[in-house]
């Protein structure tokens, strides 16, 4: 039996858990303020006991400002409606964007990356089941895993990957690991467990890239003698 790597890291091993947010009601310059003094540059927007119903950001203030001094053309009206809407607004709810792209806290950093790349967002609320705000999520966050020690995926690496693809030989294969790039090096049997081994050593978080130095034969799959 082939085994897979450790359990993932997921969300919530990640995220901040003190956010700063704001209810739907909060006035632009409330918005403007709290985000000056707590150094953010999103926050997302509550209702009731916490339901996160959007995200208000710096681009959705910016609005404002670049049409202060000068009503929008015709043709900015028409293809910049949301802008030329949220340059009047005054309240969280008339400015944030929603509904708001969020992720659950059991979500893996894999999945969340994916959700921040294709929906083109640098946070993402996280919340329950049922809409309420866990925590926050951001790009620097998901990046943690990439400050894992080498010794502790080389630890790894031989534990969940070497000595369960090839435990007649482990003991003779060589696991390095330099800023977060793993070589592996020796002799094996059937070298067409090589990309089995470097699907899963990518698997393991932290590893940056793989570098398999692996050399043998390939398996007789049909063994001698057998007619073909």
């Amino acid at each position: 039996m082939i085994a897979v790597p450790e359990t993932p890291h997921i969300v919530s091993d990640v995220m901040t858990q003190t956010v700063v947010a704001v209810g739907r009601d909060a006035p632009f310059k409330e918005i403007v303020r709290t985000m000056e003094q707590w150094k953010v540059s999103a926050m997302p927007v509550l209702e009731g006991e916490g339901r996160v119903v959007g995200v208000v950001s710096e681009a959705d203030l910016l609005p404002k400002e670049e049409f202060r001094d000068n009503d929008p053309t015709l043709f900015e009206q028409r293809r910049r409606l949301s802008d030329v809407a949220k340059a009047g607004a005054v309240t969280a709810a008339e400015l944030m964007s929603a509904p708001a792209i969020t992720v659950h806290p059991d979500a893996t950093l894999a999945q969340a990356a994916r959700i921040m790349a294709v929906r083109h967002v640098k946070r993402l609320p996280v919340v329950d089941d049922v809409g309420m705000l866990q925590g926050l999520v951001s790009r620097a966050d998901l990046l943690k895993v990439f400050l894992r020690p080498d010794e502790e995926i080389e630890e790894e690496v031989r534990r969940t990957v070497v000595s369960y693809l090839f435990p007649a030989v482990s003991h003779a294969l060589h696991v390095n690991v330099h800023e977060g790039v793993v070589t592996l090096r020796g002799h094996i049997q059937d070298t067409s467990l090589i990309s089995v081994a470097v699907r899963l050593v990518r698997a393991v978080e932290g590893v940056v890239d793989v570098e398999p130095r692996l050399t043998g034969e390939p398996a007789d799959r049909d063994g001698p003698g057998t007619a073909r």
